[in-house]
């Protein structure tokens, strides 16, 4: 599949051999799509992937991403698992390097009615603020709301901020009448739920 997208190869190099070569290099599909087009140019310089091609290998990417997304968009998608936020997100989260932290808001039937990004941070550590939190909520007008966020790290445990941040948002939508039903933290293409684990929800 992937010497079909590259085309064509270099001289004493077939595309097929290239194709294997990046293969090799990032063992999964999943590790290229992470890289931006200057980091894939920069490895790859000289070995038979240049401008157009990593730009052509990126976009194809990027499109599989898209479409997973208007799918998701155009579909009414009703929360009763912590799998199916995982799901929700997870091509949303799975190939980031930088922590984001995201809040799903929903209706009284808790069907989806968007999702928001609340931070962007680098690597691991990122700011959340129980206000930023709640003005996207009634903005949207949300009957509950779900957080959910990344650990580019591959670690699924929470850490102590995480723990600390959800009780304060979690405390905030008693008050407020907005109820916060889980957390989640996704890394891998794998997902721990604060609420299955007993933390914060109970």
């Amino acid at each position: 599949m992937l010497a079909v997208i590259l085309r064509t190869g270099k001289k004493n190099k077939s595309v097929l051999e290239l194709a294997k070569e990046i293969i090799k290099k990032y063992r999964n599909l999943k590790e290229l799509a992470k890289k931006d087009y200057k980091e894939v140019l920069r490895e790859f310089k000289g070995a038979g992937l240049g401008k157009t091609k990593a730009l052509t290998l990126l976009a194809v990417f990027e499109i599989g991403k898209r479409i997973s997304q208007f799918s998701l968009i155009h579909e009414e998608i009703k929360i009763d698992t912590p799998e199916k936020v995982f799901h929700l997100m997870n091509v949303e989260l799975s190939k980031l390097n930088v922590e984001k932290f995201y809040v799903i808001t929903l209706n009284k039937r808790n069907v989806v009615t968007g999702k928001f990004e609340i931070t962007s941070g680098v690597l691991d550590s990122s700011l959340v603020t129980v206000r930023e939190v709640f003005k996207v909520a009634i903005d949207n007008r949300a009957a509950s709301i779900i957080l959910v966020h990344n650990h580019p790290s591959g670690n699924l445990e929470p850490s102590k901020d995480d723990i600390e941040i959800t009780k304060r948002i979690y405390e905030a939508g008693k008050l407020m009448e907005i109820p916060v039903l889980d957390h989640l933290i996704i890394a891998d293409n794998r997902y721990t739920s604060f609420a299955d684990r007993g933390l914060v929800f109970n």
